[in-house]
């Protein structure tokens, strides 16, 4: 297989969205720390929306982003707390793959923990391969070539691969 066709994971993000519950949002500020060591970044409303009470600054969600080794480390124990199953349609047309887990204490290795209560979270998986970092350079920056992006089919084949995902019907 050519090198440059290899998918690999560019990186995982990790989202708790809380809306105005500042005490949810403290939760998960805690329950991402506990499941990564790491301290997550608050994200603010960019909009003002009157009917759902937000204005632009408001704290409404964390997130965490992994890369590399991190990621690698992590992923493994976020799709055992799915029992590796995933449905096709939490994969789009770019490779990148979503799912949520519904409940922390699923992920072996971790405790439940009374502050923190009975609580989820999203996980995003981003797939890239190697050459990608043409989109993004600061220096003569171009287009990903059709042939080169990542399609659905290939995305669910480099999961099935590496970490054994069956795809199904998820709980």
């Amino acid at each position: 297989m050519n090198p440059m066709q290899k998918v690999r994971i560019e990186k995982i993000t990790l989202n708790v969205g809380a809306g105005k519950d500042q005490a949810k949002l403290e939760k998960g500020i805690k329950l991402l720390n506990t499941v990564t060591g790491i301290k997550p970044v608050t994200t603010f409303t960019q909009k003002r929306i009157p009917t759902w009470g937000l204005r632009p600054g408001l704290p409404i969600g964390c997130m965490i982003t992994l890369r590399k080794e991190q990621a690698n480390a992590l992923l493994p124990k976020l799709l055992e707390s799915k029992d590796k199953i995933l449905k096709e349609s939490q994969f789009d047309n770019n490779g990148n793959v979503s799912f949520g887990v519904p409940e922390y204490i699923d992920i072996p290795g971790i405790e439940y923990d009374p502050e923190i209560g009975v609580m989820g979270f999203e996980v995003c998986v981003t797939l890239e391969k190697p050459g990608f970092r043409i989109k993004k350079r600061r220096v003569k920056k171009k287009k990903l070539h059709q042939n080169h992006r990542i399609t659905r089919k290939e995305a669910m084949k480099f999961m099935q691969e590496k970490f054994n995902v069956k795809y199904g019907e998820a709980e």
